[in-house]
């Protein structure tokens, strides 16, 4: 359990930070009046994202690791935590088109078709359902945490002052480990 109750709080604070963005997207009438912006505005969700991800990594970092951090391990660690955020998503996805704001789904079903994204309501509401968002959100929150993992921790891991070479020996085909500083 100790090993990975960093990627399980960080999960928790992922899922509760959407729900807060979900808040404020409805508070400032992107489920609504202002539903035109809502597919560019709630893009920038990313920002607040990605910020932790990388937090939760340099949190395992410094206090799992102390701060011998290679890339594998931050990478095994961000999938883990992608994969708890993934089983959270239909939790928060529940818990924003149910009770934060149900009338999200009429509302960009009706938008859709004015705009001609749709032809027919019914076509719109194949896209626009609860049942959609929450596959969307389990798979678009593991590919993205795992892409975000494997770009940030080239950042994270503790980077060593010597590289390892590998150097033939003369007389036989096994290799001999070789140190060498920068």
């Amino acid at each position: 359990m100790n090993r990975i109750k960093i990627e399980l709080k960080w999960a928790i604070i992922f899922s509760l930070v959407s729900i807060l963005w979900m808040v404020l997207e409805k508070m400032f009438g992107l489920h609504s009046k202002y539903i035109d912006y809502h597919m560019y505005i709630t893009n920038l969700f990313a920002i607040p994202a990605i910020y932790i991800m990388v937090l939760a990594l340099i949190e395992k970092k410094s206090k799992f690791y102390k701060n011998d951090f290679k890339y594998v391990q931050g990478l095994i660690s961000g999938i883990l935590l992608s994969t708890f955020i993934s089983f959270l998503s239909p939790i928060t996805q529940w818990i924003t088109f149910c009770y934060i704001t149900p009338e999200y789904f009429p509302n960009i079903i009706k938008r859709s078709v004015e705009l001609g994204y749709y032809a027919t309501t019914e076509l719109a509401k194949e896209n626009f359902n609860i049942q959609s968002y929450i596959i969307q959100g389990i798979i678009g929150s593991l590919v993205m945490g795992v892409a975000t993992s494997a770009i940030s921790m080239i950042f994270i891991r503790t980077k060593s002052s010597k590289m390892i070479f590998f150097k033939r020996k003369t007389n036989s085909n096994k290799y001999q480990k070789t140190n060498q500083s920068l």
